[in-house]
């Protein structure tokens, strides 16, 4: 038996990469798997639906039940396509992670419209539009008085989350599905649907692209030395958080090599006040450096990389 036996599953940008093990991963614990992936480069370019059927093949060869689909996540359309495939292959969908993602990474004063526009576009309107259409479906599987156990994974990032030279458009798309996330927590909780988000920290074709990364990610020589940033490592919590009895909703986890950590969210800090009177600037002048954090900022990637 395993722990995600009977759970039908869309994963997106499951051709390669995180998505790729997440969907062998998913297969080999029971699940029925949409193996989504429109087969472009990194940078959102061309289309190739070999990847997502070498995928599947991998789970049929292995006694698993797989099924492809090429459509594009950030199409409204197309995302409709990919739940409604799910749902009539299968009978039923149970669990979303949304995956998919790109890179077009360079400087705020050299990034062109079309590199900020394509990655909000992959990345934040392309969780949007599968979970639109899964929200939709859920939400009529309660109307009609059937029990829904749901669940939604989002991938952020530690770009989004914490910030990184270079990715200004990644980052804003990446912090935009942690609060994505949260709300979808908040909305579909009635539905039976849980939503939560991951920040991993894997080595994948994107991942050998960011700034600062390349020489960190590099496996170990030693084949016996635990390889922290194998992007199987990332897996088993994905899993975990589309059981059936994980009780999680609303939260962002951390995850990389052998560490998982959950995110405190947005939180007052500091505070000043001025006895129910308006400020003035001078006032704030004289008061504002209270404002200022008493320890030294920690926790930014390199940081929680060295985590294990």
């Amino acid at each position: 038996m395993g722990s995600l036996d009977g759970r039908v599953t869309i994963i997106t940008g499951a051709g390669r990469g995180i998505g790729r093990e997440h969907a062998l991963f998913f297969a080999a614990e029971g699940a029925k798997v949409v193996v989504n992936d429109l087969g472009g480069d990194i940078h959102g370019e061309g289309g190739d639906r070999a990847p997502a059927q070498e995928v599947v093949d991998e789970i049929l060869a292995m006694g698993g039940e797989a099924v492809a689909n090429t459509d594009s996540v950030a199409d409204f359309d197309g995302a409709k396509r990919l739940i409604d495939q799910a749902v009539e292959t299968f009978g039923d969908l149970h669990v979303l992670v949304n995956n998919a993602g790109i890179l077009r990474d360079g400087m705020l004063v050299n990034m062109n419209e079309a590199d900020w526009d394509s990655v909000i576009a992959v990345h934040l309107k392309g969780h949007f539009c599968p979970t639109r259409h899964a929200a939709s479906y859920w939400r009529e599987q309660t109307k009609a008085g059937k029990e829904v156990n749901a669940s939604i994974i989002n991938t952020s990032s530690t770009s989004g989350v914490l910030g990184n030279v270079g990715q200004t458009n990644y980052g804003a798309a990446k912090a935009g599905i942690a609060a994505f996330s949260n709300i979808c927590a908040l909305e579909l909780v009635r539905y039976g649907v849980r939503s939560n988000a991951i920040t991993p920290m894997a080595r994948t074709r994107l991942t050998e692209q960011t700034p600062g990364l390349d020489e960190m990610i590099k496996a170990p020589e030693d084949p016996s030395v635990f390889d922290a940033w194998a992007p199987e490592n990332i897996s088993p919590l994905i899993a975990y958080l589309g059981t059936t009895v994980c009780p999680f909703t609303g939260e962002t986890f951390f995850v990389q090599g052998d560490v998982v950590a959950r995110y405190q969210s947005y939180s007052i800090a500091e505070k000043i006040t001025n006895d129910k009177e308006r400020w003035t600037v001078a006032e704030l002048i004289a008061a504002g450096p209270k404002l200022a954090p008493t320890g030294e900022r920690r926790g930014g990637p390199a940081e929680l990389g060295r985590m294990n």
